[in-house]
């Protein structure tokens, strides 16, 4: 099971990372396109609230999102206010979310997120950390894959190969740093494509931040991953 007090510290820690960085921006930033297609600076950060008390729902054994359509217009909606606004939003429902994970509760019980998944709710932090990390890059701010904590990356590479596990659409893939390992795909007996690189290069192309221009393959060509 995974250290769920650890993961929430780490989960303060990345967001007061993003909020020092967030300050030193104006208002006009809000508009600014992000690193996501369609997003602004504002619908990042609009999700980053509205996520952290979507995972305190999780937690708090509700429906994460009352729908798909709703979690949408709450960011629209989020979205183009300013940036003091965003900011204090972001501080309070983080705090929300980290209150609740203080309280005693059995961490081994399996929780739902969205669409029918379900994990147990140790794993929860780690989600919203990913959560933080990955946006701050992607406000496209100055915070980039390489500067993300080694503990961070290490944990994300294994829990999206993990993710794209046994899956039909993925030949068997074996990914390396050079020093470590990990495995996903569809089942066999062996790897047929070894896909090599930087831990942050890794890491990007799993999460879709990066196309894999940087990697090194053997054996095949850089399997297309389906999306997050």
């Amino acid at each position: 099971m995974a250290d769920h007090a650890h993961d929430l510290a780490s989960v303060q820690e990345a967001t007061e990372r993003l909020l020092t960085a967030v300050a030193e921006l104006d208002n006009a930033s809000v508009a600014r396109p992000s690193r996501l297609p369609g997003w602004t600076v504002g619908h990042v950060l609009a999700h980053l609230a509205r996520n952290a008390d979507a995972l305190t729902n999780v937690l708090d054994g509700r429906p994460m999102y009352v729908s798909a359509e709703a979690r949408d217009a709450d960011i629209e909606r989020d979205a183009p206010r300013p940036l003091d606004v965003q900011t204090a939003d972001l501080r309070a429902c983080d705090a929300r979310f980290r209150a609740l994970g203080a309280e005693p509760a059995d961490w081994t019980r399996t929780v739902e997120l969205r669409n029918g998944v379900t994990d147990s709710a140790s794993q929860v932090p780690f989600r919203r950390w990913a959560e933080v990390e990955l946006h701050h890059v992607d406000l496209g701010i100055g915070y980039e894959l390489e500067d993300l904590p080694q503990e961070f990356t290490e944990r994300e590479i294994d829990f999206l190969a993990d993710r794209f596990l046994a899956h039909p659409d993925v030949p068997a893939t074996r990914i390396t740093d050079g020093t470590r390992a990990w495995h996903t795909g569809r089942e066999a007996a062996e790897a047929e494509v070894t896909v090599t690189g930087q831990p942050a290069d890794l890491l990007g192309w799993l999460a879709g931040r990066r196309d894999g221009s940087a990697l090194t393959v053997k054996d095949g060509s850089l399997p297309a991953l389906p999306p997050l």
